[in-house]
């Protein structure tokens, strides 16, 4: 007796069709997503530092107080940062009132709190 091989139905061979175009199009969106990936540019290696961190950071090389101008220009040179100066000094402003890091010892003019005269 010899077998004889059945042609898949129409219904089947649909199926079939379905599966390769859903993997196929799946395949296509990976690939389009590793295209995207390798257009950004890459980030620094490690964290991104806060505004207050920098600001920490600038004050602490500095001799003395700096203007807020200041502290934003040396943030601009020193880390390619932008800080808009109304949230800068707000944020400074709240750390001046609960008597953490900083303290102003002149109209937006700051200073380290470790180093402000008594």
């Amino acid at each position: 007796m010899a077998t004889q091989k059945s042609e898949p139905s129409a219904a089947s061979r649909d199926d079939l069709i379905d599966i390769l175009t859903t993997a196929a199009e799946g395949q296509l969106r990976a690939l389009r997503a590793l295209r995207r990936r390798q257009d950004r540019p890459e980030r620094k290696p490690g964290k991104r530092r806060s505004n207050i961190a920098i600001v920490e950071d600038i004050l602490r090389s500095s001799p003395g107080p700096l203007h807020v101008s200041q502290i934003l220009s040396q943030a601009q040179e020193r880390y390619q940062v932008h800080i808009s100066r109304e949230s800068l000094v707000s944020a400074l402003t709240k750390k001046v009132l609960d008597r953490h890091t900083f303290c102003r010892v002149a109209r937006n003019t700051f200073d380290l709190l470790e180093r402000a005269p008594s």
